[in-house]
């Protein structure tokens, strides 16, 4: 054969190869590839670009919740009484010293009496022996102790009264984990805060990510990041009876695939965070692949959210894609919200699959030509 001929046929099987069906290899589609079919009316996807007029319009929709904690938000600050206040289900040690002659309560020559371990009752009294039922719910051991010898006072008018108050299940609340020291603690007062319990299990382990502390009160769930809680003195709720605390790692996470510095699941490291810092983290684009108008943002939307008049996502799916060349989508990124289990695709660049060819081509060529050599000798 022909050194030209042969070269000719070379050329012509690999051009007929790189247009067959053979793929090349890629770490994720194109845009083009990955969106294609969303125009369909059967299309179970839509596609959003992110821009100044579209972002604000995104953020008012109603939020994913697919793998989002339930919670109530959380309770501001309201303060209570700096003293302790006995309640119901309490227990009060009575002590009853008598300075005179022997009464009801004491025989002569006996001069206290002690009534150890009497539990306040649901309606917030104790019973004492002759002097009935005296209401001690609400009040201070020192304001208990007036009233118990103020009720005492017609069967013994020179006693004077002790008490000793120990919380029952409804004063104590409990630092269930995620603190070196957890435990049950009773309320020191009615002032006593979340952070002040943080602080008797041992405060929050320096090496948690993004701790989040959590809230459990009368069925309910609420929740806040601690990097709040230590910033706004509002947020630092005051504890009643009963109240659960425990501190976790936020379990919020988003996935980034495709030519991106990293494929993997990364954890949130802040209470938000936008497209730009999602791109940061995972260590920006790369260089030789990625396609910077293809920043791409998968995201499932439930039934509920769904909405025919812009209000909310048109498609439980949705692709949200951002233009990192321009101005206007750089911005856009930087107020673009990422949410719990989004998935982030960096595209693939069409140019990256050009230049692979034209090597392809070169490495035919090349081929080719000691082809030709080896004919030639």
């Amino acid at each position: 054969m022909k050194p030209a001929t042969l070269l000719t046929v070379t050329l012509a099987v690999a051009t007929a190869s790189l247009s067959s069906g053979c793929s090349l290899p890629q770490g994720s589609g194109q845009t083009s590839q990955i969106i294609a079919g969303a125009k369909d009316e059967t299309a179970d996807f839509a596609v959003f670009e992110v821009n100044r007029d579209t972002v604000g319009q995104i953020a008012a929709w109603p939020g994913s919740s697919r793998g989002a904690l339930a919670s109530s938000g959380w309770i501001p600050r309201k303060g209570g009484p700096a003293g302790n206040l006995i309640a119901a289900g309490d227990k009060v040690d009575v002590t009853v010293w008598e300075t005179g002659d022997g009464t009801l309560l004491t025989l002569p020559g006996q001069k206290v009496v002690a009534l150890p371990g009497l539990t306040v009752s649901p309606d917030g009294s104790v019973f004492l022996p002759y002097a009935d039922k005296v209401y001690i719910a609400n009040m201070t051991p020192d304001e208990a102790r007036e009233a118990i010898q103020t009720k005492l006072l017609p069967i013994a008018p020179a006693a004077q009264v002790l008490i000793g108050h120990q919380p029952g299940h409804k004063t104590t609340v409990d630092l269930v984990s995620g603190v070196p020291t957890p435990g049950s603690f009773p309320l020191p007062d009615r002032d006593f805060t979340v952070l002040g319990l943080l602080a008797l299990g041992g405060g929050i382990p320096r090496d948690m990510a993004n701790p989040h502390v959590r809230l459990m009160r009368d069925g309910k769930l609420y929740s806040v990041s601690a990097d709040r809680l230590l910033k706004d003195p509002s947020l630092d709720t005051t504890l009643r009876g009963g109240d659960k605390v425990y501190v976790e790692s936020d379990e919020r996470y988003f996935l980034s695939l495709g030519a991106a510095g990293r494929e993997a699941q990364m954890p949130f490291t802040q209470d938000r965070i936008t497209a730009l810092d999602a791109l940061s983290m995972i260590g920006g684009l790369n260089d030789s692949r990625a396609d910077a108008k293809g920043i791409l943002v998968l995201r499932d939307y439930p039934d509920s959210a769904l909405r025919s008049d812009g209000s909310g996502p048109p498609k439980g799916r949705m692709i949200f894609v951002i233009d990192l060349t321009s101005a206007d989508g750089l911005f856009s990124a930087g107020e673009f919200t990422i949410q719990n289990r989004d998935v982030v695709v960096v595209a693939e660049s069409p140019v990256t699959s050009t230049r692979t060819i034209l090597s392809l081509l070169g490495s035919f060529i090349g081929l080719s030509r000691s082809a030709q050599s080896l004919s030639d000798s």
